[in-house]
């Protein structure tokens, strides 16, 4: 059973407590209060003759007072803990399963569950009790019991995955488990998010701990707040869903649509309603424009579930339609177009010929608009220049779409799927034998595989195909009688497409159906696939694509993890372990594989069933070393008992009763001014003091109030100077975070600024500080980490603003960006550009003077001394920003890791240059010197 939530680093000491009784025996007895003599001479002899007198009693207050300071000796020895969880405290050494959920929906607080995962472990490892840990999106294995030390270093392995985490395989491992360790306790951190289909689980969880009698703590948030998005839908406009497990004051936010290189092409808000889980999202972009989005994500949500990859199947085709009829056939609601139209309009954009003259002219204006899919309804043979033209069309990749009729029927044309019988085939005829056929079922390797033909659907004339050994590795769909009515053909990177019927419904009520837009849908989504149609090579099964690039738990593209397995081309399914979320097959014909379907949905779990269960949050879970407080407490007391005694020896009241009372209210009023030990701490947490700065090189960056911001940038820095330790000479201090207006700057060489837009501009004393400082040889180097959104020519970014506002008052010198010949890329590496987070931005220094004509080009220039300003764009601190393992803590844009690589080697040669400057300009130059000196 759980305890209290207090535990001890050292319980033996709290043996000293027995000695207490023996001690208040000690105190009870003081010697006699020395007694003053008068000296007067005749009596002297009298005087001194010695008295027996009675030892007095020592106040009970005053005992209890000391036995008080001995007994929070005692505890504070003894290393107290307070453990919120609880599981500190539980009785014995039985071992402890701590489950943690690691799904995406776990991404957006995962510091807050580590830290309390860490806090649980660092608490067992005091009590001695062996852990067993699993993460709930992990393939489930057996539980073993280990020691918290072997637990801690699996632990910091546990990240989030890109996907839902899948409960319910893991409870036969847990009941096993169970078995093995009677009386073992229980922790979920759990993320109050449930997977599809997982309605049950805590329904069989608080049954398994019932039967074995498990304290079970469950620690979440009050609420789940991830935020994820469905899969995308292009209909008339590109639109996904933004989703929510449950109401979380998260009541809005931004979508963002990058394209392949990672540059924002749009952003669109959205709002929930009220209690609401679900909001649509749309873009509004012309075609050509959101053809190129291949990425969506919601701003700020560092989740695999925020994101959805948009694949060729998710663009958006633009299809002309041409005609082959007479301007009498072509009428609105008769034409074949009509209904091609209407088919084709909820998820591709139509074109229809203007003022043309005849079907070449047709034709020459669709593919001049640069479709994609060009549908040729009841078109008979082709003119040879506009023949080849469409075959050339054809073979760069795009895709013709025929409809039979009576032209094509009378026609000799080559471009058709298979060979033709000129006439066609008449059903349910006057002078037929035969009545109207239906379609058969979909064949498993057809594009319309899944499909449910309508039983009503009738065909009553049809264009049939000459049979041949190809045949059947052509045909898409058939009616009962075997006999083709959807053919297709690889031609080029293209693909011809014939329907043996019209498109309207003189042959057939096909396309009256739901059917044909079906049909119509997956059929144009296929051009510029280069896709192979269905069928051919004998028939042979779904290509099976191997994963390219894949998703992490925090939505960064990144290479396959090893148990990434291949899928089918035509897998629908969402994201799991051995198919994680990423881009699968080769960039001109590869699918992307979501995190969610576009039928998907959160929901929060139901913990009604574990309502026996201890409950807490992340935020109270963290644990507080009582040590502090209580030697202070001690401090207080002996203080109270040493006032006490100077008053009962009569010391104070001969020094007199106002400076006696003065001490008293002092000693009590002892509480308020010793600083707690926490907030000094916080208080004073990198403010080294003058001697010591002066002592140790150390970076400083300004805190800006913004929390997210000022960690990136001391995780950043932190980076920086582990690096520049195990790479260079120097050797920095920790870095430290300023306050310009307060703390004084000359200690430091180089201080980096973070913009944050949403923060008020520094006063004017901070201004005058920084000012001083650049003047006198310090260097700023300011980051408005907006290289992603900023336009060059476009309008300023909010970062780029706040930043002109705040030098607009400085006399900021003349700057350029870096040229090649700089100092800062040869001051350490041979640089040619200095990336972050991302590699878009320019970098400014101060401009150095232009080369005499005439003078012989050197390796490296440089100014009179170092540049006071340094401004770029590319977020710096989160591309050198690392966590306690030395793990990188944010991605960088393009997701290769040899620019977060370039990012630390930028980085030192700023350090070096700040430190060095010139001198490293003279130092380049080495090399031509001794040749000259002929050395």
């Amino acid at each position: 059973m759980l305890g209290l939530p207090l535990t001890f680093a050292a319980p033996l000491a709290l043996a000293a407590l027995i000695a207490l009784p023996a001690l208040w025996f000690l105190l009870r007895v003081t010697p006699p209060r020395p007694r003053r003599i008068d000296f007067p001479p005749l009596r002297i002899m009298a005087d001194l003759l010695p008295k027996r007198e009675t030892p007095a009693r020592t106040p009970p207050w005053l005992l209890i007072l000391r036995l008080l300071v001995a007994a929070c000796l005692i505890l504070a020895v003894s290393g107290p803990v307070w453990n919120p969880s609880g599981l500190g405290g539980a009785a014995g050494r039985t071992p402890l399963v701590v489950m943690i959920d690691n799904g995406f929906s776990a991404a957006h607080d995962w510091r807050e569950r580590l830290a309390v995962a860490e806090d649980t472990l660092e608490a067992a490892a005091r009590d001695g009790r062996p852990v067993a840990l699993v993460g709930l999106a992990e393939p489930p294995a057996a539980l073993e019991a280990r020691s918290p030390a072997d637990a801690l270093e699996r632990l910091r392995a546990v990240s989030p995955r890109p996907y839902l985490a899948a409960r319910g395989p893991h409870l036969p491992a847990l009941a096993t488990f169970l078995d093995r360790n009677p009386g073992a306790a229980a922790l979920w951190i759990s993320d109050g998010v449930a997977a599809p289909g997982e309605g049950g689980f805590s329904k069989n969880l608080a049954d398994l701990v019932a039967k074995h009698g498990t304290a079970l703590t469950i620690l979440r948030a009050d609420r789940p707040p991830a935020l994820a998005l469905s899969g995308a839908e292009s209909g008339g406009r590109l639109t996904v869903r933004a989703l929510r497990a449950a109401a979380n004051g998260r009541d809005g936010g931004t979508v963002r649509a990058l394209d392949q290189k990672g540059l924002p092409l749009a952003e669109t808000g959205f709002t929930f309603a009220a209690d609401a889980t679900e909001a649509e999202v749309g873009f509004d972009l012309p075609v050509e424009l959101r053809n190129g989005i291949s990425r969506l994500e919601i701003l700020g949500e560092r989740s695999a579930g925020a994101v959805t990859l948009v694949d060729e199947r998710g663009k958006r085709r633009r299809v002309g339609l041409v005609f082959g009829g007479t301007s009498d056939q072509a009428q609105p609601l008769l034409a074949p177009t009509h209904y091609l139209s209407k088919a084709l309009t909820p998820f591709a954009d139509v074109l229809e010929p203007r003022g043309a003259k005849g079907v070449a002219d047709s034709i020459a204006q669709m593919l001049d608009g640069q479709v994609s899919v060009l549908v040729l309804a009841d078109v008979g043979a082709l003119d040879a220049a506009t023949l080849e033209r469409v075959e050339s069309f054809v073979d760069a990749g795009g895709l013709l779409l025929r409809f039979a009729g009576p032209r094509l029927a009378a026609g000799n044309d080559p471009l058709v799927p298979v060979r033709l019988r000129r006439g066609g085939r008449t059903l349910g005829g006057t002078l037929s034998w035969d009545s109207p056929k239906t379609l058969a079922p979909f064949a498993p390797e057809s594009p319309f595989a899944g499909l449910t033909p309508p039983a009503d659907i009738g065909v009553r004339r049809q264009i049939l195909a000459e049979p041949d050994g190809d045949l059947p590795g052509r045909t898409w769909a058939s009616l009962q009688d075997g006999t083709p009515i959807v053919t297709a053909q690889k031609r080029g990177q293209g693909l011809v497409v014939l329907f043996h019927v019209t498109a309207d419904t003189t042959w057939s009520n096909l396309p009256l159906s739901g059917l044909f837009i079906d049909m119509l849908r997956r059929v144009v989504a296929l051009a510029g696939t280069g896709a192979k149609p269905a069928g051919e090579a004998a028939r042979a099964p779904a290509a099976i694509l191997a994963p390219r690039l894949t998703l992490d738990g925090f939505g960064a593209l990144g290479s396959p993890p090893p148990g990434a397995t291949a899928v089918p081309a035509d897998y629908a399914e969402r994201g799991a372990f051995e198919h994680p979320p990423g881009f699968y097959g080769p960039p001109e014909g590869g699918i992307a594989v979501n995190a969610l379907t576009p039928s998907d949905r959160l929901s929060a779990l139901d913990f009604a069933p574990l309502s026996t269960a201890r409950t807490g949050t992340l935020a109270g879970a963290e644990t507080l070393d009582l040590r502090a407080p209580l030697f202070t407490l001690a401090l207080m007391l002996l203080l109270l008992d040493t006032l006490a005694g100077l008053w009962l020896g009569g010391f104070l009241r001969r020094v007199g009763g106002r400076a006696a009372t003065a001490a008293l209210v002092l000693a009590l009023a002892t509480p308020g001014i010793v600083p707690d030990p926490a907030q000094a701490q916080t208080q004073n947490a990198g403010k080294p003091g003058h001697i010591e700065s002066a002592l140790v090189t150390r970076l400083a960056y300004v805190i800006t109030g913004d929390e997210a911001v000022d960690a990136a940038s001391r995780a950043g820095l932190t980076g920086l100077t582990q690096v520049l330790a195990n790479r260079t000479a120097l050797e920095p201090g920790e870095p430290i975070g300023l306050d310009p207006a307060k703390d004084e700057l000359a200690f430091y060489p180089l201080i980096y600024w973070p913009i944050a837009a949403n923060r008020p501009q520094p006063s004017a004393v901070a201004i005058r500080r920084i000012d001083a400082f650049m003047r006198n040889g310090g260097t700023v180097l300011f980051d408005t980490r907006d290289a992603l959104t900023a336009r060059p020519g476009g309008p300023p970014s909010p970062e780029a603003l706040y930043l002109r506002t705040m030098l607009s008052t400085l006399e900021v010198p003349e700057l350029e960006p870096v040229p090649p010949d700089h100092v800062l890329t040869k001051a350490f590496y041979l640089v040619d550009s200095f990336p972050g987070r991302y590699a878009t931005g320019q970098t400014w220094v101060e401009a150095l003077p232009p080369a005499a004509e005439g003078t012989e080009r050197r390796p490296a220039r440089a100014g009179d001394g170092v540049s006071p300003i340094i401004i770029t764009g590319n977020d710096l601190a989160a591309a050198w920003a690392v966590g306690k393992g030395g793990e990188p803590l944010y991605p960088v844009v393009g997701g290769e890791e040899r620019q977060r690589e370039m990012a630390f080697r930028g980085g030192v040669n700023v350090v070096i240059y700040t430190l060095t400057g010139n001198y490293k300009a003279d130092q380049v130059h080495v090399p031509a010197l001794l040749e000259r000196l002929g050395q």
